[in-house]
């Protein structure tokens, strides 16, 4: 039986950290799946959109050799909706959201389910929000 392994993100202007996650996803599963979050759920959580559209980061999610399938997120930080559609066994996400009320409650969901949630270290030295700041400081 294979383990399908899912990853949800922005993964906007994709960086090392990015890559960090799914590489370490791969190790964990047989099936990586990867959920690039909409515009607009990003916009509403956010409270910015991304400077990477869905389509483009889609698209180079899916040039990725170690990702077998992209998705489209359209679910916020509630992923039992992503996990009725795709039935993964593994949840992957950052660290950061360890030990939060978030986190807290995605564990809770996916145990509901069936499904882990294994997190991975947090990327500090490069993030997206750190690349947004020096493009705006310097645009």
């Amino acid at each position: 039986m294979s383990v399908i392994g899912y990853v949800p993100g922005v993964y906007d202007m994709f960086h090392i950290g990015h890559l960090n996650i799914l590489r370490r996803a791969r190790e964990g599963c047989d099936l990586l799946v990867v959920g690039a979050v909409t515009d607009d759920v990003v916009e509403r959580t956010k409270g910015k959109r991304p400077v990477v559209p869905l389509t483009e980061r889609m698209e180079i999610l899916a040039s990725v050799g170690i990702v077998d399938r992209v998705v489209a997120d359209d679910c916020g930080s509630d992923k039992l909706p992503m996990w009725q559609r795709l039935h993964f066994d593994i949840l992957f996400k950052g660290d950061d959201w360890k030990g939060t009320p978030k986190g807290d409650q995605l564990e809770a969901g996916m145990a509901a389910v069936g499904a882990r949630v294994v997190y991975f270290p947090y990327t500090e030295t490069t993030s997206s929000t750190l690349l947004r700041e020096l493009i705006t400081a310097h645009g």
